[in-house]
C-alpha cells in the first residue's frame, strides 16, 4: 500500500511540474487559488477565498479576487444557502498595446449549493446570482450555474491520502444583452491530505463568444472547522 501511495505521489508531482512548465507560455494564464470553507457549527459556515490570476505563469497580474460569505445548511452538511461579498482588482491590457489599466469591482452574490453522492462519484450543483458594481459606475447582474464531479481513485471516498479526478462546467448568463457571458470547462487531478485539506492542479478553458482562454490552476482547499468537538 505504501509503495502504491509513493507511486501516486510521484505521478502527482510530475503532473504539477509539467503544468508549471507549460504555463510559462505567455498565451496561457495561471491561477493560484485558495478556497476556505469553515464550519461554525452544524448549521452555519464561513466561506473565504483568494484567487491570484495571471496572464502568464506568475507575475503578470490579470485579476486579484477576494471573496467571502456566510452560509446556512438547510439539511445536515447539505443544501447550503449563502450570502456573500467580493472585492476584485483587475489589470486588463488596453487593446492593441502593452499598456495596462486598473479597475475595481465590488460584488454581492447569493447562492444555493446542493450535493449528491453515488459511490465514488461526488456531484455538486451551485446556482449563483451576482450584482456587480464596477469602478466605471456601471452596474451589471448575471446568473451562474456550476456542475462539478469528483471521483475517488484509490479509496471508496475522498478521505486521508486519497487521489481523485475533478471536473466542472460553469456557464454565465447576463441579465442584459449579450446574454451569454462565458463558459468554463475544467479538468484536474487532486490529492486529499486529509478529509479536510486538499491540493489540486488542473486545466481550464474559458470560452467567450469570440475567443477561448486557456488557464492552468493550482488550488489549495481548507475545510477545517472553526471549532472542533
Amino acid at each position: 500500500m505504501h509503495t502504491n501511495i509513493k507511486k501516486w505521489t510521484f505521478a502527482f508531482v510530475i503532473v504539477c511540474f509539467a503544468h508549471h512548465l507549460n504555463a510559462q507560455n505567455q498565451s496561457t494564464g495561471n491561477w493560484f487559488i485558495y478556497f476556505g470553507n469553515q464550519a461554525i457549527n452544524k448549521k452555519w459556515n464561513w466561506w473565504n477565498e483568494v484567487q491570484y490570476r495571471n496572464y502568464n505563469f506568475a507575475g503578470d497580474l490579470e485579476q486579484l479576487m477576494l471573496r467571502t460569505g456566510i452560509g446556512y445548511n438547510l439539511t445536515e452538511n447539505n443544501n447550503n444557502l449563502l450570502l456573500g461579498y467580493a472585492h476584485i482588482i483587475s489589470a486588463p491590457y488596453i487593446a492593441g498595446t502593452n499598456t495596462k489599466t486598473n479597475t475595481t469591482e465590488e460584488r454581492l452574490y447569493q447562492q444555493f449549493i446542493t450535493k449528491q453522492n453515488f459511490g465514488r462519484f461526488f456531484l455538486q450543483h451551485r446556482y449563483r446570482l451576482e450584482e456587480r458594481f464596477l469602478s466605471s459606475g456601471e452596474f451589471k447582474a448575471r446568473f451562474r450555474y456550476f456542475l462539478s464531479i469528483n471521483i475517488a481513485i484509490n479509496k471508496p471516498s475522498i478521505v486521508n491520502n486519497t487521489f481523485y479526478f475533478s471536473a466542472y462546467n460553469e456557464f454565465f448568463l447576463n441579465f442584459k444583452s449579450p446574454v451569454f457571458d462565458r463558459d468554463r470547462l475544467y479538468g484536474a487531478v487532486g490529492y486529499a491530505l486529509t478529509d479536510k485539506l486538499r491540493l489540486e492542479t488542473g486545466y481550464m478553458i474559458q470560452m467567450y463568444e469570440k475567443q477561448n482562454r486557456p488557464q492552468f490552476q493550482l488550488v489549495f482547499m481548507n475545510n477545517l472547522p472553526i471549532h472542533n468537538k
